[in-house]
């Protein structure tokens, strides 16, 4: 392994942290609207929402706790391969992708979520 190996994942978790970013700030402004809408509509509506809306909440802060962390490993790993420390380098690189891929599951968590959200939404409009 050598010191470009880990350089490939920077395009990757960059995108990845924009993407995160967009939905929650998607997120934010549905949190807004229903602030606006509170008293005008279906609170047991708005109730069940706002459940899900804080779980959506914690789980892109956690996406992008853990992209990060994973950013920070792979310029980690960089570093010890530049220091020639092959072993340490390959365990930081490891944990970079270990990582990233729990990012990505909790995206994934969130998406099942964000769906259901949507679902509750067309109830709403089904009545």
């Amino acid at each position: 392994m050598d010191l470009s190996t880990p350089a490939l994942l920077f395009p990757a978790i960059s995108l990845l942290l924009l993407a995160y970013t967009n939905r929650f700030m998607g997120l934010a402004g549905v949190i807004r609207g229903l602030h606006r809408q509170i008293n005008e509509t279906n609170k047991e509506l708005i109730a069940r929402q706002i459940i899900s809306l804080r779980l959506r909440i914690r789980l892109i802060i956690w996406m992008q706790i853990l992209g990060v962390l994973s950013i920070t490993s792979c310029v980690i790993a960089m570093f010890l391969l530049f220091m020639d420390l092959l072993p340490l380098g390959q365990a930081s690189f490891i944990l970079s992708l270990v990582l990233m891929m729990l990012s990505l599951a909790v995206s994934l968590y969130e998406l099942k979520i964000s769906g259901h959200a949507l679902n509750i939404e067309l109830e709403d409009l089904e009545r």
